[in-house]
């Protein structure tokens, strides 16, 4: 379990500049690079995909608040084996759509916020809502008793970003940089294991992630075929990649095993097959030249 935080820096840079890598055309204006995205959309007719894009979010966060729901009522009903064997699938349904989640102000940190992320803005314990506290309380405290609020305040947060994703415009720039900015989700946490260093349930956050990246791909094949057709036969050798690594770790009812069981290989692998993903992945923009 060594080395994992110089990974994490070697694989997020690796993302990070792979995704700055055509800035010749971005210095040819001045205009914001979302302005020029949204320009350049309006000659490449991406309706259709959009369209797609923001169905599916839909339907992620009408999974989410049910399966929240659920989550919260077991948590209240004090069936801690219950509400931790929700916990991680629940997750699943808002890391696959974090782009669109992250958008909403103050919701996502309030709903997804480790402890860690509360300190760094100089806030206090007491101000640490969402699944990771309960996270907290089922695997660390390994009670439910005082955290109904908690639970409450969650369910409510949820409900308040079903409802603004039902009105959320969806663009290219949300939607192609959404893809690469999941992977960097992966790099900087999930492979670390400091996104659940509780629950130590990071893998289902990771395929998730990876998921959501994957599906604006799959909603841009045809685009992206027109285009450049070896990016695309790239793009699924790299899918692949990292889907079938995650599958090592799959266990027998569909869900993964914990962090803490895989080894320094395996995350070096797991690592290298995200970063090798993210450069191709960041190439997507061609779409709009």
């Amino acid at each position: 379990m060594k080395n994992k935080s110089l990974l994490s820096v070697l694989v997020a840079g690796g993302i990070l500049m792979a995704g700055c890598g055509n800035t010749e055309d971005t210095k040819k204006e001045d205009k914001p690079e979302t302005e020029q995205t949204d320009k350049a959309a309006q000659e490449v007719d991406l309706s259709t995909e959009l369209s797609a894009y923001q169905q599916f979010a839909l339907e992620q966060m009408d999974q989410f608040l049910l399966e929240t729901e659920k989550f919260v009522n077991l948590v209240k009903a004090g069936d801690i084996e219950g509400a931790k064997a929700a916990y991680a699938p629940a997750r699943m349904y808002f890391e696959r759509s974090e782009p669109i989640a992250e958008s909403f102000g103050d919701l996502d940190p309030r709903i997804d916020g480790r402890l860690a992320d509360i300190q760094e803005e100089g806030k206090g314990e007491e101000e640490w809502s969402g699944y990771h506290k309960l996270e907290h309380a089922l695997w660390e405290e390994n009670t439910t008793k005082g955290y109904e609020a908690v639970a409450d305040q969650l369910l409510a947060d949820a409900k308040e970003l079903h409802a603004l994703v039902q009105t959320v415009e969806v663009t290219p720039d949300l939607m192609i940089t959404g893809a690469v900015d999941l992977l960097n989700e992966v790099s900087t946490s999930k492979i670390t294991g400091e996104e659940e260093i509780y629950s130590h349930t990071d893998l289902y956050d990771f395929k998730a992630n990876i998921e959501g990246a994957e599906k604006i791909f799959e909603i841009l094949r045809s685009k992206l075929e027109a285009k450049d057709s070896k990016l695309v036969t790239t793009l699924d050798e790299k899918f692949k990649a990292v889907d079938d690594l995650l599958a090592q770790h799959a266990t027998a009812d569909g869900g993964y095993i914990s962090y803490e069981e895989l080894t320094e290989d395996n995350t070096k692998a797991l690592a290298a097959a995200v970063n090798q993903l993210g450069e191709p992945l960041s190439q997507m923009g061609i779409i709009l030249e």
